[in-house]
This record gives C-alpha cells, sequence and structure tokens, in this order.
C-alpha cells in the first residue's frame, strides 16, 4: 500500500491547445478512498488513467510512494483497475477470470486457487467460481472484476465508474459493500464518479474538478457546508443548492426585496459586489406569520416521497417578477397545495454569499 500524489499533473491531447487535466496538485493518503467528481468532460477520468499509465502525462508527476511513475509503464506501477464495464474475460470461468492477474506473474496453481478462494469468500462468490460470465447478473459481474484486482494485492485501486451500469438499488447496496471493503483492506483508493451521492456516501474525501482544474478537496460535510465556490455549491447536494441573485443591503442581502440576514464580518465584504446568495432546500422554512418578512413563492409541484417533502416553486419580488425557481424541503405531513402563494423564511446562519462575478464564497 502507498500514498499517492499528483504534482502539476496535467494531460494535453494532440490537436488541442486546452488541458484536459490543468497542472492537477492532490495528494492521496495511505490506505485513503478519494473520490473524483464532476460533470462530463472534466478531467476526472483522464485523471485516474494518467495515474494507471493509460494516458501520457504531459507535464508535471504523479508519485505511487516515494516513486515517480510518469514514465512507467502500466504493468509495472502496481495498480489494479476496475472499468465501467467490468472487461472480463466471455470465455473464462470466475475463478479463471479472478486468477488471469497471477498467473501472468507465474504464480503457482496452488497459491492462485487458495487466493481465489478466499476473495471469493469476502465477495460471496464462492458459489459461482464455475460459472462464466455471461451466467451472472450485472452486481455479480462486478464483483468477480473488484475479485480479480483484490486478488493482485496491489498498492492502488483505481475504480472508472463501476457502478453505472447497474440498476439504482443495486448501485446503492454495491457502493456500501465497495466502501467496506476498501475499509477492511485499507488500500489506497482512487475512486471516479459523476454521482455527486455516490461521492459523497463513500468517500474519505471528495476532490471536485471543472474542466480540467480541482476546485476543493475536502471531507463531504465540508463540500456541502462551506463550498469553496459557485460551482461546488451547486454541484454537490441533492436537491441542489437554491442560488439566487442578491445585492449588499441595510443588514444582509436584498434577494427580491426580501433582506437575508448577514453576519457583519461577511456584510463587510459584500459591499460594491454582485452576490450570489447560497441556501440548501433543508434551510428555508414556509412563514407562519402574516407580519413575518419572506420570499414570495407560488408552489408549482409537491414531490412527496415518504419520510421527506420536496417544494418547488417559482420565486418572485414585490412587482411579482419572476427571480428564481426555488426547492425547499417541508413537512411531509402537512405540505402546502400546488398553486398555492406562501412566503419562506430561511436559517441566517446557514446562509452562503459568493460574489457573483469571481464565484468565490464570501460567508466565513
Amino acid at each position: 500500500m502507498s500514498s499517492v500524489r499528483f504534482e502539476k499533473a496535467s494531460r494535453v491531447y494532440p490537436g488541442s491547445s486546452t488541458p484536459a487535466v490543468d497542472a492537477l496538485d492532490l495528494e492521496i493518503e495511505d490506505g485513503e478512498f478519494m473520490v473524483l467528481v464532476g460533470p462530463s468532460g472534466c478531467g476526472k477520468s483522464t485523471s485516474l488513467r494518467m495515474l494507471a499509465g493509460l494516458e501520457e502525462t504531459t507535464s508535471g508527476a504523479i508519485y505511487i510512494g516515494d516513486r515517480d511513475v510518469s514514465g512507467v509503464a502500466p504493468k509495472d506501477r502496481d495498480i489494479a483497475m476496475v472499468f465501467q464495464n467490468y472487461a472480463l474475460y466471455p470465455h473464462m470461468s470466475v475463478a479463471d477470470n479472478m486468477a488471469f492477474a497471477l498467473k501472468m506473474q507465474g504464480v503457482s496453481k496452488e497459491t492462485r486457487l487458495t487466493q481465489v478462494k478466499e476473495v471469493a469468500e469476502l465477495l460471496a462468490l464462492q458459489d459461482y467460481l464455475d460459472r462464466k460470465p455471461k451466467e451472472l447478473s450485472g452486481g455479480q459481474r462486478q464483483r468477480v472484476a473488484m475479485g480479480r484486482a483484490i486478488v493482485r494485492q496491489p498498492q492502488v485501486f483505481c475504480m472508472d465508474e463501476p457502478l453505472s451500469n447497474l440498476d439504482a438499488k443495486l448501485r446503492v447496496s454495491t457502493r456500501s459493500q465497495i466502501a467496506s471493503l476498501q475499509r477492511r483492506l485499507g488500500i489506497t483508493t482512487v475512486y471516479v464518479t459523476h454521482d455527486q451521492v455516490e461521492a459523497m456516501t463513500m468517500g474519505d474525501r471528495v476532490a471536485v474538478l471543472k474542466d480540467g482544474v480541482l476546485q476543493q478537496v475536502d471531507v463531504p460535510l465540508t463540500l456541502y457546508d462551506k463550498p469553496a465556490n459557485l460551482f461546488v455549491a451547486g454541484f454537490i447536494g441533492s436537491p441542489a443548492m437554491n442560488l439566487l441573485d442578491g445585492k449588499p443591503a441595510e443588514g444582509g442581502a436584498d434577494v427580491g426585496g426580501y433582506v437575508v440576514p448577514l453576519d457583519r464580518d461577511t456584510q463587510a465584504m459584500t459591499t460594491g459586489r454582485a452576490l450570489k446568495v447560497g441556501v440548501r432546500p433543508e434551510h428555508w422554512h414556509i412563514v407562519a406569520d402574516d407580519d413575518e418578512p419572506g420570499l414570495p413563492v407560488e408552489v408549482t409541484l409537491i414531490e412527496e416521497l415518504g419520510a421527506d417533502a420536496y417544494l418547488y416553486g417559482s420565486a418572485t419580488d414585490k412587482e411579482q417578477t419572476e427571480l428564481a425557481e426555488i426547492v425547499a424541503r417541508i413537512d411531509p405531513r402537512k405540505p402546502p397545495r400546488k398553486g398555492q402563494s406562501l412566503r419562506l423564511t430561511c436559517d441566517p446562519e446557514r446562509v452562503l454569499v459568493f460574489d457573483a462575478d469571481t464565484g468565490e464564497r464570501l460567508t466565513a
């Protein structure tokens, strides 16, 4: 097992002037589960493939432990890759698929069999060792791909969207299995996904990328509570954070005539700036008192999920001009009606304020 370090690592594809990965600086601790997340084209898979040696590093360096592997062949990096499409050999049994890398390394048949059986028990695959991949479900095939990686006992696991081919329910159960298995094995893992819920629930830390540039890396809760910029704020969280246009006002930020209270330090930083005011859905509250200030909203949809319910509505200013679409978590037992007009207020201490031009978070 080893740590992983990207030092100003960049990848520029031939014929392109824009880096797919731009001067990535990222340290991954020994035994850590690091998730790379971002929208399509953000450079997360390219970063993973650079680590695995499947993509050339145009500039900068990548270290596994203390060794610079930038120019090392993939087979000599001691990395095991788990792909999105499983990449199993269809003509081989489960046992042979799992043992293939050991066979290539010249490991004896007896040792291969012992190690495969141990890993199969770990993944609950012992009853499927004689089957071919076509006889397995998607979840079982993914576990075989995991087993093939584990049996090699690599320094680093690289996982490229391994759950994207599974249905929603199986994806939830399999992601918890992968996370708990990684903690038991203690192998440094770099995991790529476009699904921010997957990232938040699996990673020890999460690195958010956009257009090849690292935006923020931190533990999931810090990304959620203190996003570094507007992109991270809008990307992390489901439903997404409400981001509203605002302007500095006495005591806070004016959003369509509703003044969101801000602390003095934040107010001092808002002077002369165009603002974006961020409010998570769970931090809105329906105004009960007619005299209490709030943001006018017309309800367009109530999404009832049993334990939770979400209000979707259109926020307006005092002149009934539409400002933005709003999402608010509400009491599932007392939902308002579709088409109802109401007002929302928010928790002042949970409001985030951003510079609309730079995207930088101003709130401490």
